[in-house]
């Protein structure tokens, strides 16, 4: 699962990468792109695998209420509720996809760690903060960040994370995340004591491990060792990731491998890609309306359900600006035809 997830990542990636303008290539679709490699690579009866075992977050819109999806009827509603857990407004289209006649985003918008507070529960994230298994940050800033139920540290190093995220660097860059985040994890379950050696130590040091005698606590559950004392490791003090785990590093191997072929060498050499600029003004346009009538073909059957939703939503808002305005201008006339008390000032009789 782990070597499927990581090659549609990593073949994602190569075809942003040769676009010639990236995410902003009227070529780039994420979401269908995610959608067909689902339909690929799903088996028949993932609905009932997924059901009772899996929860996919989800965002209702516009209200932002959280729903976690655990009951799947169908194998469409499976690959449904993850598109709508992935999708991000402006960046992924501007029709949010419907799930069960509702329309929902990605659950990081209302809920991004689910039941975190539940000691059964790992955390994992992408960013450096407090959760359970994530990058070791090492910038001084104490500063954090608290939105959508997770903590974010304010540095540099989440930054570059968020924009590397939105607009995908080379293939390689992202296979280096993804080692990272094997570390990560590696790091978390030798701090529980949930691995037979320590291996990060061995990593770093040529020394032998010392015998843990002060260092090692109860974990959160009671009975797991906790071990403060394990060295944080990035992929560049790993001089062979392969000794750790062979199929991740054969498989991203595998993802990043270009295509050998004499016309892709030649586009993606430096000559092709400074050619592939220069004739951008008069290729883009024929790309734009080819790429943009494709995608209006597929969306026609979804046109009237679109439609009418765009309807509700345009009726929706006009409705509500019309009663706040309503209700500032009736509150501004009882202001103005408020009757003015004004104090009688008693006349005195003259001496």
């Amino acid at each position: 699962m782990s070597r499927d997830f990581g090659s549609s990542l990593l073949g994602m990636i190569k075809h942003v990468e040769q676009l010639s303008l990236g995410v902003f290539h009227p070529a780039f679709a994420p979401i269908e792109y995610i959608r067909q490699e689902l339909q690929d690579s799903l088996p028949a009866d993932i609905h009932i695998l997924a059901s009772k075992r899996l929860g996919i977050s989800i965002t209702h819109w516009p209200d932002g209420q959280n729903c976690i999806v655990t009951d799947f009827a169908t194998r469409d509603e499976v690959i449904q509720a993850v598109i709508c857990s992935l999708y991000i407004p402006f960046y992924c289209g501007t029709i949010p996809p419907m799930f069960r006649g509702e329309r929902y985003i990605d659950g990081g918008f209302s809920n991004n760690l689910p039941f975190a507070d539940s000691p059964s529960v790992i955390t994992v994230s992408p960013f450096h903060g407090t959760v359970d298994i994530c990058p070791q940050s090492t910038s001084a800033s104490m500063h954090e960040l608290n939105i959508f139920n997770v903590s974010f540290q304010i540095c540099t190093q989440n930054l570059y994370l968020g924009l590397s995220s939105l607009i995908p660097l080379s293939p390689e860059v992202v296979a280096d995340n993804c080692r990272q985040g094997y570390l990560d994890a590696l790091r978390f379950l030798e701090k529980h004591g949930l691995t037979k050696e320590p291996v990060l130590r061995t990593l770093v040091s040529k020394e032998p491990p010392a015998p843990a005698d002060g260092n090692q606590d109860a974990g959160r559950d009671g009975d797991l060792s906790f071990n403060c004392a394990v060295p944080n490791v990035l992929v560049k003090d790993v001089p062979n990731f392969e000794q750790l785990s062979p199929e991740l590093e054969a498989a991203l191997k595998e993802a990043c491998m270009r295509d050998p072929s004499p016309w892709a060498s030649l586009c993606q050499s430096g000559p092709g890609r400074a050619l592939t600029y220069l004739l951008l003004p008069c290729t883009l346009p024929f790309e734009y309306v080819y790429f943009r009538s494709r995608r209006l073909v597929a969306w026609l059957p979804d046109v009237p359900a679109d439609l009418w939703w765009m309807q509700a939503m345009l009726r929706s808002l006009a409705l509500g600006i019309c009663s706040k305005t309503k209700d500032q201008l009736l509150g501004l006339v009882s202001r103005l035809l408020a009757p003015t008390r004004s104090t009688v000032r008693p006349l005195l009789p003259r001496t």
